[in-house]
């Protein structure tokens, strides 16, 4: 499919053109991708492997097919360089492609399933196991790792290397900086040192006075409640004998709201006897009453 006849109002071929143009003016040094020119709905990619695993230093080049309904529906992934991870010219499946149509969301795209690719190169044992996953022992990835470099694309004419180098290395700036002279050199271009004679000292006849003392803020000493109290034997001290709390009466002593209590007491048991006082009399007119009420009958 020739970019000339593209339809560019098409959303899918929007969506591609968009991202084809921002990872050509944001390149990383950990990938490298781009769509065919006659099929934009065909990406190759070049992913560097991830460092500290069995990859590490490999060029791996890969396929990304993009479907019509993009990015309403995932990306299809097939490695083209041999690997010891995934099989060669197989879809593969992983969360983010057409095997799980229901993880994907439009808001991903080729550069998400470029780096989810490399985070799935390391992984092992259940959780590498899939469509198109297989495990080589580490030595054989090494292998591969080492010789993936120089694999040439069918497609693309080069090699992997080609299309993704290596990065530079980092610039040691400390070399770069000047040396400092040797101690010997600083001493040589020191200038000589003057000689001064030393100051005479005139005699006083006065006194030496001692100097002063500041004046000493007072300190505070926090002393142990159990050494103001002398024991019983001379020089010996002892724990402070036992004293009451504060604002509660002991038992036995008189105050003020112990005689209220007790007053209102005698008050109540007064009350309570004139009661019984009452009650008596009322049953004794009922009775009084029944009794006279039945003789009239």
């Amino acid at each position: 499919m020739a970019a000339a006849s593209l339809n560019k109002n098409n959303s899918a071929v929007k969506r591609i053109m968009q991202e084809a143009k921002e990872l050509a003016n944001d390149p990383s040094t950990d990938y490298s991708a781009a769509p065919l020119e006659d099929d934009i709905f065909e990406w190759h990619c070049t992913l560097r492997g991830p460092a500290g695993t069995d990859f590490e230093g490999g060029l791996f080049h890969f396929r990304i097919l993009l479907p019509a309904e993009y990015p309403f529906r995932p990306p299809s992934i097939m490695m083209l360089t041999p690997n010891g991870r995934f099989e060669l010219n197989t879809k593969i499946c992983i969360s983010f492609t057409n095997y799980h149509e229901e993880l994907w969301q439009p808001a991903w795209g080729v550069r998400t399933a470029i780096i989810g690719l490399q985070g799935f190169f390391p992984l092992k044992g259940q959780n590498a196991v899939g469509v198109g996953s297989i495990e080589y022992p580490s030595g054989e990835r090494k292998r591969l790792a080492a010789l993936s470099r120089e694999w040439v694309c069918p497609h693309c004419k080069e090699s992997n290397l080609d299309i993704l180098p290596d990065p530079p290395a980092a610039v040691n700036l400390s070399s770069s900086s000047a040396a400092p002279p040797p101690n010997s050199a600083l001493a040589a271009a020191a200038p000589p040192p003057i000689d001064t004679p030393p100051k005479e000292t005139l005699p006083t006849d006065s006194p030496t006075e001692p100097p002063i003392d500041a004046p000493h803020e007072p300190v505070e000493t926090m002393h142990s409640i159990d050494t103001l109290v002398p024991s019983g034997s001379p020089g010996s001290v002892g724990p402070l004998p036992p004293r009451p709390a504060p604002f509660i009466a002991r038992a036995g002593a008189e105050t003020p709201i112990a005689g209220i209590v007790q007053e209102a007491r005698q008050q109540t048991q007064r009350k309570t006897s004139l009661l019984l006082v009452d009650g008596a009399i009322c049953v004794l007119l009922v009775l009084a009453f029944a009794i006279l009420c039945r003789k009239i009958v």
